[in-house]
């Protein structure tokens, strides 16, 4: 672009801000950090900007919109333009990045189902169970690792909303019919027992693949907090009733 003939054009720093949409303190900070330095000043010290500035501009608000960093980006124009292996490890990170974003976006819109089922079938919970919900996901997370996590992520979506919903009232009518067994004093390994928790076995497998590791940190969790969960799940507290099963699939086994 040009003004007059022969005379390339310059912008004001506030020109370039209107222009692009950036506050006048962005462009001063990216002139301080040498990210997008103006090339010339007036004799009064205020910052012009080229048409090599602008097109410098747009490189890092182009980068910007795919969610690098200021360091990310200042590490990409650094190298030649037709030098593409910065841009692509920066982008391979930032995938990564994405794809645990999408692993907590899961979990989370999971969550966010199970209370809206709890609104559907018996009305608001009150303030104590969110925060015991919240408490809850909380420690859970803390005892299963990254991938982990992701490995329940994908068999809950491979599963579907309407099987897992089925398999949280089954669960939970389990869990009721083991408790009242339990309660009665019933020995482990009697046959009643050992079916109800045989097929509890089989909806947590559903989950987790049956991997080992994802049952001992499952169980970990639970011991770590059992009056929370207790409370989450609606069992009495200390009912003990996880250790039962327990109990039960050690006499299977």
């Amino acid at each position: 672009m040009t003004g007059n003939e022969g005379v390339e054009r310059r912008w004001s720093v506030g020109e370039l801000a209107r222009a692009t949409g950036l506050t006048v303190r962005a462009l001063h900070h990216y002139d301080e950090i040498g990210l997008v330095p103006a090339s010339e000043r007036t004799g009064a010290g205020h910052r012009r900007y080229t048409e090599g500035d602008l097109q410098r501009l747009y490189r890092v608000c182009a980068l910007r919109g795919l969610g690098l960093s200021l360091e990310e980006i200042g590490t990409v124009l650094a190298r030649p333009a037709d030098d593409v292996s910065a841009l692509r490890a920066v982008l391979v990170g930032q995938l990564a990045h994405l794809d645990e974003q999408a692993t907590r976006v899961a979990r989370l819109r999971a969550q966010v189902g199970g209370l809206l089922s709890r609104l559907d079938t018996s009305g608001m919970p009150d303030p104590e169970q969110i925060a015991t919900t919240l408490e809850m996901i909380s420690m859970l997370d803390e005892h299963y690792t990254r991938e982990q996590q992701e490995l329940m992520a994908e068999r809950r979506a491979a599963l579907g909303p309407e099987a897992i919903e089925a398999m949280k009232l089954e669960w939970f009518g389990l869990a009721r019919r083991i408790g009242q067994l339990q309660e009665d004093g019933v020995p482990v390994d009697d046959p009643r027992v050992q079916e109800l928790t045989s097929r509890w076995d089989e909806i947590g497998s559903a989950f987790h693949g049956g991997d080992t590791a994802i049952v001992a940190a499952t169980d970990a969790a639970y011991e770590g907090s059992k009056g929370t969960l207790d409370r989450q799940l609606g069992w009495p507290e200390g009912s003990g009733l996880v250790d039962y099963v327990k109990r039960a699939r050690e006499v299977r086994s």
